[in-house]
């Protein structure tokens, strides 16, 4: 008997596995730095936040490297997660209820899989936003690379590389906001596992498949 089938058991379902969970942990420290690190870069009145990487020196020199880091964790993230992300005709009659969603009454949707649309949207979100990220970091990353490219080029990347970042922004305090509002949501992503109670009533057609009921 393995691991899951032991979950199941015990009224415990395992939706990550330790990989996954040190994977999304990195992603997660990673962004906040860059975040941070990022709004001080970008405006003399939030210089200030640039005492996450030792000031503005540093903040300059890391930046980039730790954007690597995270464009390569969130890369392996993303390859492990992309079918179960996949838009279905579930999750398109789920985002036209999302009034029933803000409400609590998922009874009236139609059953979810692993992730609701609204999962689904903020991970596709993400790989562009990532994509941008890192294709205009490249070109903006003096001393490296910036002498390749003309100033329009480069004066283009800046703003894709901010708007990019906003979005991220926006996008990861949506994700926070929703794990912190369904309850049990949290408790995955730090010890692995759910409770078949709130499978069952968050997403129930994975739960169907997990447990076979």
């Amino acid at each position: 008997m393995n691991n899951s089938e032991r979950d199941v058991e015990h009224d415990k379902i395992q939706r990550y596995n330790a990989k996954e969970r040190i994977n999304h942990w990195i992603v997660a420290i990673t962004f906040v730095i860059l975040a941070l690190s990022g709004l001080a870069l970008f405006h003399p009145a939030m210089f200030w936040l640039s005492f996450v990487l030792g000031g503005g020196p540093w903040t300059r020199i890391l930046h980039p490297f730790i954007g690597l880091v995270m464009f390569i964790c969130f890369a392996i993230l993303a390859l492990g997660f992309w079918r179960h992300n996949l838009i279905e005709k579930n999750d398109i009659a789920w985002l036209k209820g999302i009034r029933d969603v803000v409400n609590n009454r998922e009874e009236s949707l139609p059953p979810v899989g692993r992730y609701n649309g609204g999962q689904k949207l903020l991970f596709w979100m993400m790989i562009g936003c990532m994509i941008g990220l890192l294709l205009s970091g490249i070109v903006i990353w003096r001393a490296w690379f910036s002498w390749m490219f003309p100033v329009l080029v480069i004066r283009a990347a800046v703003v894709l590389h901010a708007l990019c970042g906003f979005l991220l922004i926006v996008g990861i305090v949506v994700h926070i906001y929703a794990a912190l509002w369904i309850k049990g949501t949290v408790g995955a992503m730090t010890h692995g596992t759910v409770s078949r109670a709130w499978a069952r009533k968050h997403h129930p057609a994975w739960y169907r498949k997990m447990t076979g009921e």
